[in-house]
């Protein structure tokens, strides 16, 4: 079982690099169009909104519209969804950054100056316009930073978000599918019991916060109602003054595939009014 997370950067190769270690461990690389279309499906947004704002190409209008916290949190159960098949890379969408503290994931960055990433760029376009690759590598590089920023308020450069960062200008693409390919299958990223749980957790979590959203809409976070899972064990966590919401609030919770118990440490508010 192997699961590889890895950034999405153009003209350093990376496609070449997925492409490699699929072919030698056996694994599905998730496309982006995927990752949309699924995140589209749970949001209830439109495929091609989901595709501007992720993209960066977001008009201002479009970006005060979208609800980001909601938008990262659907995004953030998409990556788990998949991460929890076994044999996958995840190129982007935050995944290096979401599974990074899952023991038996792999997350990598592969990288490369920009001369290099402007050659490769304009040798697979067929172009000779330096300036124009460049331009276009400078955009694809903000939107995608854009995106982790607004979504987790992290920063796909920073190199302890990686097991290993690979310089395809230095280290040709076989060359890094090997590197990462003994990761893999070395002792230290072999998926355990415990990893696995982990990954479970924070899945059921996702699952959780996405099941109450939809039930209570903006309620939720009106009552402040947090959701803590350890193996498989949901705890809900806030205040209401509804014995019914709490009830319901357990329900839904219960409800969610994976959950093997809810515990409520809901506190009940009464008020008292004073009509004098």
């Amino acid at each position: 079982m192997a699961v590889i997370a890895m950034t999405r950067e153009m003209g350093t190769l990376g496609r070449d690099v997925a492409q490699g270690l699929a072919e030698r461990l056996g694994l599905e690389v998730v496309h982006h169009e995927l990752v949309e279309n699924d995140i589209a499906t749970r949001s209830g947004l439109r495929e091609s909104e989901v595709r501007r704002f992720l993209g960066g190409e977001a008009s201002l209008i479009g970006q005060w519209r979208m609800d980001r916290k909601r938008l990262s949190h659907f995004t953030a159960q998409e990556i788990l969804e998949l991460a929890a098949r076994d044999n996958v890379l995840i190129r982007g969408w935050g995944a290096t950054y979401l599974l990074r503290e899952v023991p038996h994931v792999v997350c990598v960055r592969i990288c490369a100056p920009m001369d290099f990433r402007t050659k490769v760029l304009m040798q697979r376009l067929g172009i000779g316009d330096s300036d124009a690759a460049r331009r276009e590598i400078e955009r694809s590089d903000a939107a995608h930073n854009g995106t982790m920023q607004r979504l987790f308020g992290a920063d796909w450069t920073d190199a302890t978000l990686y097991a290993a960062a690979l310089n395809t200008a230095r280290v040709p693409p076989a060359d890094c599918v090997d590197h990462i390919a003994r990761l893999v299958e070395s002792d230290h990223f072999r998926e355990t019991p415990q990893s696995r749980a982990m990954l479970t957790d924070r899945l059921i979590e996702a699952r959780v916060r996405s099941a109450l959203r939809d039930r209570f809409e903006t309620g939720l976070q009106a009552m402040g109602i947090e959701v803590e899972v350890k193996d498989s064990q949901v705890v809900l966590v806030g205040a209401a003054s509804d014995d019914r919401i709490i009830t319901e609030l357990v329900r839904t919770a219960a409800a969610v595939p994976g959950v093997a118990r809810v515990q409520s440490q809901i506190r009940y508010l009464s008020f008292v009014r004073d009509f004098s």
